[in-house]
C-alpha cells in the first residue's frame, strides 16, 4: 500500500538527487529537474491506481486535487499520467467521487482533445466519452468564463487545427 506522505509531497516541486542522476538532460537545473521527478511520481502513481486497495488509499488521503493539479504541468509525460490517473480512479458512469468530472476537469479535457498530440488527443476523448455525461460535455462546452483557459498544454504542444 502505497503511503500518506508520498501523496504530501505528489506534484510538488521537490528535487531528490537519486531520481535527478537518473534523469535526461534536464538536470541542467533545479526546474527542469523538479519537472522530471514530477513525471515520475505521477507515472508511478498511474502505475499503483488499478490496484484497488492503492486506488482506495489515494481517494481516501486527498489525493484527487493533487492529481489534477499536475493536468497543468509544462511536462507532456506528467500530464499523460494524470489524465490516465484520473481514468483509473474514476468509475464509468459513477458520482462517487464528483470532483474527477467538476467542470473545470471537464473543460481542460475538452482543451486536451484538441491537441497535436494523438496520445493526449485520445485520452481526452476517451475520458469525455466514459467519464462524463454527454450534458457535462455540453455544459463544459458552452461556458463563457472557462475555468480552464490558464491551464496550458504541456510544452511541446499545439491545438490542432480544424
Amino acid at each position: 500500500m502505497i503511503k500518506a506522505a508520498f501523496l504530501d509531497a505528489y506534484c510538488l516541486p521537490t528535487v531528490c538527487p537519486q531520481l535527478a542522476s537518473t534523469c535526461p538532460p534536464c538536470t541542467s537545473t533545479a526546474c527542469k529537474v523538479s519537472e522530471c521527478v514530477t513525471s515520475r511520481k505521477a507515472g508511478g502513481l498511474c502505475n499503483l491506481c488499478p490496484d484497488r486497495a492503492n486506488k482506495e488509499h489515494i481517494l481516501q488521503t486527498g489525493g484527487i486535487p493533487l492529481i489534477i493539479n499536475c493536468l497543468s504541468s509544462p511536462n507532456e509525460e506528467t500530464v499523460l499520467s494524470a489524465v490516465t490517473t484520473i481514468m483509473y480512479l474514476s468509475s464509468p458512469g459513477s458520482a462517487s467521487h464528483p470532483e474527477l468530472t467538476a467542470m473545470p476537469v471537464v473543460q481542460c479535457m475538452l482543451r486536451f482533445s484538441l491537441s497535436a498530440n494523438t496520445r493526449l488527443r485520445n485520452l481526452a476523448q476517451i475520458f469525455l466519452e466514459d467519464f462524463c455525461s454527454p450534458s457535462q460535455v455540453a455544459e463544459a462546452r458552452s461556458w463563457r468564463a472557462h475555468s480552464a483557459l490558464g491551464i496550458p498544454l504541456p510544452r511541446t504542444e499545439a491545438l490542432q487545427q480544424p
